[in-house]
This record gives structure tokens, C-alpha cells and sequence, in this order.
């Protein structure tokens, strides 16, 4: 009675081992190359990202509230930050023919929406000034 007891333990171990055993192997195949990614380059731009945009003044609609830089129509909402040496502009301060230049939302719909506008060339970035001591003289 023993050796039956036994070997019905024994087969009981192997078949429970022949059972597990496809399943193991199934699992050990996750070395799959991973799915290529997109460069960045490729991939659109992501959606809320501003654009700049610069280049000379060819219109601007007051009634309709946008400008005409370059080939663009782009719209001024009530939240574009319009500038002027450096200093807050209105729309109507806008001159054709001069610089403008800032940053831009591409909507849903297709609308180029400003969010910073700047009238006029960029202002000259203060100089700085070298501090006393910080090169080193030559002596003779």
C-alpha cells in the first residue's frame, strides 16, 4: 500500500510539473525588441506649445482683431500681452512696415491665437559691467 501511496504522489508532482510548465515558458518570451519610437523631430507639435513668429507688419484689422506678419493672420485676444519699447501697447500702436515679433497658440480650428506681441525691434540688453578687480592686469 505504500508504493501505490507513493507513486501516486510521484504522479501527481509530474503532472502538476508538465502543467506549469508551458505556462513558465510563455512567460520567459518578454525579451521582445521594444516598439520604435518617433523622434521628436517627427512627432507634432504638442498642443499648447507657443510658436514664435517675427517679421514685418503687412496688416492690422482692428475690427477683427488680428495682424498680418509675413504670410500669417493671427489673432489678438484680450490675454495677448502687447509691447512696445518695452513698454504695454495697444493694437493701434501697431505701424505697417515695422518689426513685429512674440509667441502664438495653433487652435483646434486652426486659428493662430498671440499670446505675447512686440511692437518694433528688440530692445538692446543693457551692458554689463565688469566688476572691479576680475581681470588681471599684466605688470611690466
Amino acid at each position: 500500500m505504500n508504493h501505490s501511496i507513493i507513486k501516486l504522489s510521484l504522479l501527481g508532482v509530474l503532472s502538476a510539473s508538465l502543467l506549469i510548465t508551458p505556462t513558465a515558458v510563455l512567460a520567459k518570451d518578454t525579451n521582445a525588441p521594444a516598439p520604435a519610437k518617433k523622434l521628436a523631430t517627427e512627432s507634432q507639435p504638442k498642443k499648447n506649445t507657443k510658436l514664435p513668429f517675427h517679421g514685418k507688419l503687412k496688416a492690422v484689422d482692428q475690427t477683427a482683431k488680428t495682424i498680418s506678419v509675413g504670410e500669417m493672420t493671427l489673432q489678438i485676444t484680450s490675454a495677448t500681452m502687447i509691447t512696445k519699447a518695452d513698454k504695454p501697447a495697444k493694437l493701434e500702436d501697431g505701424v505697417i512696415g515695422e518689426a513685429a515679433s512674440g509667441s502664438y497658440l495653433k487652435g483646434e480650428d486652426g486659428k493662430l491665437t498671440v499670446s505675447k506681441l512686440r511692437f518694433g525691434p528688440k530692445p538692446a540688453a543693457p551692458e554689463k559691467t565688469a566688476k572691479p578687480g576680475s581681470k588681471k592686469e599684466k605688470t611690466n
